[in-house]
């Protein structure tokens, strides 16, 4: 998180206890200050990123819904999309009326925290098609975003030659994709004097941005030309097309860039879908250089609390993920609800369907084999209790 004076910066760590873990003697935007987040970025693997939480599985509250005790104990909320607020298509049932409720009967403060890897403004825009107000929510913070201003500085600034990557990214051909939240040139457009490689061997970084086609640019005609990457969206399998391209990557040592680092989605029929954190994943574990952005670092967290402008004992992240939500929330030391049977853990669950609440000795067997982060709550879903409704 970039903030704009150091004492709003130092005032939030010491709201959220990470004071003394983040403490750094280089001087404030300094380039030795620069390298230390980029080498923190680049060397922590995606799975023991954080740290387990020091909370006792005995001290989280279980609650159906998004209860009144809940709403009062904080003052914003960071959220979740999918799983927490839609499926990709449509918004989950209740979602539209409990923020409402927030924003104008509570005058509760909303933002986006999201892995999409599109800009923070367009996801903003895909809000109403959901059905939701624009105006409840005070911004977004993406991983695309900040993935965007990494590679704007790092490969897109220079006034000379302009630097090429080769973009893995979604289809824009499939009509309706409910990854695709905007267009991959949308996201291009923010970098800077970056072009698309249309080979490995002209590229200067592997931009993992979506997990669908490999985008080549576009041809004559100003249409988009793009290759599959074989059947990794719904298998998750990578011999296809995406083991030699990255073996090939890796032979020219070229850095990635994850725009998206989430592994799995449920999709709206129920299904899951591999994500590009999977591929950046591998790329990492073949040996090559991967730097990171979004959900779990602290740092967009960070960034959600400075556009909220509140200490982080008085806001709530929510989130469907134990791998991403809670355990950046958990690293960040923010308050988090772990919205249990609306998105990607539902098929984790036996003893719950679709909105309904676990059983405790499940939901304590799920959190110590994710890792231990504890979250301060659970609910079943976000919605309202049919009397808040009501």
């Amino acid at each position: 998180a970039r903030f704009r004076n150091i004492d709003c910066w130092v005032s939030t760590m010491r709201a959220s206890s990470l004071l003394p873990h983040l403490l750094l003697v280089q001087p404030w935007g300094s380039r030795a200050f620069s390298r230390t987040v980029a080498a923190r970025r680049t060397r922590v693997p995606l799975s023991v990123r954080t740290s387990p939480s020091s909370t006792s599985l005995e001290s989280y509250t279980m609650h159906e819904s998004f209860a009144e005790e809940l709403i009062d104990k904080y003052d914003g909320f960071i959220l979740d999309q999918f799983g927490v607020l839609h499926n990709g298509l449509h918004a989950l049932d209740g979602t539209i009326e409990l923020l409402e409720y927030l924003a104008k009967n509570k005058n509760k403060k909303l933002i986006v925290l999201s892995n999409t890897s599109a800009p923070s403004e367009k996801c903003l825009e895909k809000l109403p098609k959901f059905g939701f107000e624009r105006s409840h929510f005070v911004g977004a913070v993406t991983s695309g975003e900040e993935a965007s201003k990494y590679i704007l500085r790092t490969f897109g600034s220079g006034d000379g030659q302009r630097s090429k990557a080769l973009m893995l990214t979604w289809d824009a051909e499939i009509e309706d994709n409910p990854r695709l939240t905007a267009l991959p040139k949308a996201f291009v457009e923010k970098c800077g004097n970056i072009d698309i490689a249309s080979t490995v061997e002209e590229a200067d970084f592997l931009l993992v941005h979506g997990s669908e086609v490999w985008y080549r640019g576009d041809n004559a005609d100003g249409e988009g030309e793009a290759t599959s990457l074989g059947s990794f969206i719904e298998t998750g399998s990578m011999t296809e097309v995406l083991e030699p391209l990255l073996q090939q990557c890796l032979s020219r040592n070229i850095p990635c860039v994850c725009a998206n680092p989430d592994l799995i989605v449920q999709t709206p029929s129920g299904g899951k879908a591999y994500m590009p954190g999977n591929i950046a994943q591998r790329y990492q574990d073949m040996g090559g250089t991967v730097h990171w952005f979004g959900k779990p670092q602290a740092e967009h967290f960070l960034a959600c609390l400075q556009s909220l402008d509140m200490p982080a004992d008085r806001v709530c992240h929510v989130g469907d993920s134990l791998h991403h939500d809670i355990a950046g929330a958990v690293s960040a030391a923010i308050p988090s609800i772990f919205v249990a049977s609306t998105g990607i853990h539902l098929s984790d669950f036996t003893s719950a369907k679709f909105g309904e609440l676990p059983r405790k000795e499940e939901l304590d067997d799920l959190i110590e084999k994710e890792g231990g982060n504890v979250p301060t709550h659970v609910i079943a879903a976000f919605r309202l209790a049919s009397s808040q409704a009501n």
